[in-house]
């Protein structure tokens, strides 16, 4: 399975490279777009769901990578409450 790299800027402006198992995150994120914090963990959690699933799948076992990247994601997103934050995707790597 081709691995991907997806990069994020936070509210902070902070920069954090995110692993998915698949490339299946890029068809619920775009390149250069911005998402409310909220709409990001759904869209991350849909995403590395599925890629995991896609894993066990092909392995019969899912990806724990894909889990605790899920996991640091909500957790960094805990600290982002203010309305109109947002979370840009500024690419992925291959």
């Amino acid at each position: 399975m081709p691995e991907v790299v997806f990069r994020v800027r936070w509210p902070d402006s902070s920069v954090q490279r995110c692993y998915s198992p698949s490339t299946v995150v890029e068809q619920h994120f775009a390149a250069g777009e911005a998402y409310p914090v909220a709409e990001f963990v759904e869209r991350s959690r849909a995403a590395l769901t599925l890629a995991s699933e896609r894993v066990l799948a092909q392995f019969g076992f899912p990806c724990s990578r894909a889990a605790a990247q899920l996991a640091d994601i909500e957790r960094r997103a805990e600290t982002f409450r203010g309305e109109g934050e947002q979370v840009v995707v500024e690419g992925f790597e291959q």
